[in-house]
């Protein structure tokens, strides 16, 4: 932006603090930005690194005990830090609007979606009730909702995540605000709905002329989006800049940190373990003296020992850094590369051997004499994995990932087919046939918080399954093991006393874990373990993965909607689309030539971390959402949404057929440029 022109938004030196009886907590201290109209401001930083507390003090929707302590908050002239109640609620929603994460908790789940539009555009009183109706209609209709007439009458547990979100950006931009502010409104998405959701933040951004800010711990996301980015540690910014300077030459060793912690799809290094940050954030109740980055930084020099300022180093560039500051460079240390891993060679038996396998739900009858309904979760899928192999699962929400996953543990009967597990056929095995298997198969999933009983200490929590597969005959003996399993997961021995709500997520996941290892698996079954966690505790949590699959070879099944992840930890890819497979092969063939239309579709629409190759990778989303597996489409199940669909796709299902690469791919247009 010109030097000149005025600023929308002007923050300086904003400190909100938590006022708790321990002392306060300096969640934002001393953030100073710019802002103008029709820009597009990106915010990155790990979990509690104050990018929310600044957003929502910004819009002043703080609950007690925090409170804005200091600095002004400019916006079109006014400071919004010191407006009353009345007056910053007509600023709310009218010129400044924001879309949080999770749209179930933003949405009045009782409230028609029209009531709820109609609401956010009669309290302000620039529309009537029935203009506001119609236009209700009109915001769904432009923000890609299919049938918006019938879609207002829904409530919001009748859309999807992708609908949900879409509602709340038709809300938000209700009222023409000057500024959207969008705090992580893609993390919970799959990769072809989160490349939706930007698309329409961009097109927003490009018509209307609305300044964006646009919150986020995915460097993906900002790059394909942001024309300007701020990076924010310990409650200050430690760096600002344009996308393409500060994601291919970072300034500051926390953007590197976090760059070279992410996987990438477009990345060619063999190794399957990331660079990571070592240590914790320090404690917002007492800031260490000096740069507070200082202790988990692998470039400190002694001139760290004082708080360095944000600094211009070039033209619309600044950092928070004495080495940088000083001419220094921040380069990655030299590592050996990894030996690229050989093709896997077929064992005599697999150890895991599905054929077929097909789970069916029934449903309710929407009345008495209707037809009995039936949902397709899973709908005649063969998958083989090897012994110390690693399979991706991948596809969006409903393909049926997770219901696969439960099958192969036998958590689900399957309706039709066979699953052979290490030689021994488990398809119909009553729960007293399986349970001596459960001990060989074992799952991690996606929320730690809510598969760990938050009555139980860690101890009482690892104990558990030790005692139940009579794996230790004693207290003592459960002790040393518990002492050992915390070890191999890098937690303290303390940790068994402590409950799970003590732990932040990274560490709830190591503890899930160790649980699954408590007992010697064979398969552990990992159902999104990493989709969760902020860049560098996913980071941390693969390369424990890894670690001790190379330590006690063990085969993972490993479920992510991240194709970064996938590509980085997988040996081989299993593409799922409504309940079928639509492809198969190796990770480096799949990704470096993927053969489905809808493969191809889903390494498009995955953000790489770098703008220049974002704007070559530009692409027409998918349009749509996939379709009811009650009632799917003939033929190619994809054909609704493909953009090489032909007659032949309504009228054959192709078969999975074996291809060139090694793999296998299901589509009558597989070789088709």
């Amino acid at each position: 932006m010109p030097a000149t022109a005025e600023a929308l938004l002007r923050v300086r030196d904003l400190r909100t603090w938590f006022l708790t009886d321990a002392g306060p907590v300096r969640a934002v201290d001393g953030v100073s930005f710019d802002l103008h109209a029709g820009e597009t401001l990106g915010i990155v930083g790990e979990s509690g690194s104050g990018k929310s507390v600044c957003a929502k003090s910004i819009m002043r929707l703080l609950d007690e005990p925090a409170r804005i302590v200091g600095g002004s908050i400019a916006f079109r002239g006014r400071d919004l830090a010191r407006l009353s109640e009345d007056e910053i609620r007509d600023v709310r929603g009218r010129e400044i609007a924001m879309v949080f994460q999770d749209p179930m908790t933003s949405l009045n789940p009782v409230l028609r979606i029209a009531k709820q539009l109609v609401e956010a555009m009669t309290a302000h009183g620039r529309f009537a009730a029935s203009v506001a109706r119609e236009r209700a209609v009109s915001l769904l209709r432009r923000m890609g909702v299919p049938a918006p007439e019938r879609a207002v009458q829904s409530y919001p547990h009748q859309y999807s995540g992708g609908m949900r979100q879409r509602v709340m950006l038709a809300m938000g931009m209700s009222n023409e605000p000057a500024l959207l502010i969008a705090d992580e409104p893609t993390t919970a998405l799959d990769v072809t709905i989160q490349a939706q959701i930007l698309e329409l933040l961009r097109t927003l951004n490009e018509e209307l002329g609305t300044a964006v800010v646009l919150i986020s711990h995915d460097l993906g996301v900002i790059a394909n989006i942001c024309s300007r980015v701020l990076v924010m540690y310990a409650g200050e910014i430690v760096e600002e800049g344009s996308p393409g300077e500060l994601l291919s030459d970072p300034r500051h060793p926390y953007t590197w940190a976090l760059l070279n912690a992410a996987p990438r799809l477009d990345s060619e290094a063999h190794d399957r373990r990331l660079v990571t940050i070592e240590g914790q954030p320090p404690d917002p109740r007492a800031w260490p003296e000096g740069c507070r980055f200082r202790a988990r930084c692998p470039f400190a020099i002694e001139k760290c020992g004082e708080h360095p300022e944000l600094l211009p180093i070039e033209a619309h560039r600044a950092t928070r850094c004495w080495v940088t500051q000083q001419g220094g460079a921040l380069h990655r240390p030299d590592r050996v590369p990894a030996a690229a891993a050989e093709p896997r060679q077929a064992t005599a038996e697999p150890l895991l051997d599905v054929r077929g396998v097909t789970k069916h739900f029934s449903l309710p009858r929407d009345g008495l004499f209707a037809p009995v309904r039936v949902l397709r979760a899973v709908d005649g899928v063969d998958l083989t994995v090897e012994r110390g192999e690693t399979v991706g699962l991948v596809g969006e929400s409903g393909c049926g990932k997770s219901t696969l996953a439960r099958l192969v543990t036998r958590l689900h009967r399957p309706t039709a087919g066979r699953i052979m597990f290490a030689g021994q056929d488990i398809t119909h095995a009553t729960q007293a046939e399986i349970r001596p298997l459960r001990r060989r198969m074992q799952m991690i999933f996606q929320d730690p918080y809510a598969s760990l009983n938050p009555r139980m200490s860690v101890g009482e929590i690892l104990a558990g399954p030790l005692k139940l597969h009579g794996i230790v005959d004693s207290d003592a003996a459960a002790r040393k093991r518990i002492g050992e399993l915390l070890d191999i997961v890098n937690l303290p021995a303390r940790s068994t006393q402590r409950f799970p709500h003590e732990f932040s997520g990274g560490q709830r996941q190591r503890i899930s874990i160790a649980r699954a290892l408590a007992v010697r698996p064979d398969l552990v079954v990992a159902d999104e373990p990493v989709s969760a966690l902020d860049v560098n505790i996913q980071a941390q949590i693969i390369n424990l993965m890894v670690d001790l699959q190379e330590r006690f070879g063990l085969t993972y099944l490993f479920i992510a909607h991240d194709l970064a992840v996938v590509r980085h930890v997988c040996d081989r890819i299993v593409v799922l689309y409504l309940g079928k497979v639509m492809e198969t092969a190796r990770a480096d063939a799949l990704f470096s030539n993927p053969l489905h239309p809808y493969t191809q579709t889903l390494v498009a629409a995955a953000p790489v971390p770098d703008p220049r190759m974002e704007r070559s990778r530009r692409h027409v989303p998918l349009s749509g959402e996939p379709p009811s597996p009650i009632s799917p489409p003939s033929g190619c199940r994809f054909r609704t949404r493909c953009p090489k669909a032909q007659p032949i796709c309504a009228e054959q299902e192709p078969e999975l057929l074996p291809d060139s690469r090694g793999g296998a791919v299901a589509c009558h247009f597989a070789e088709v440029g």
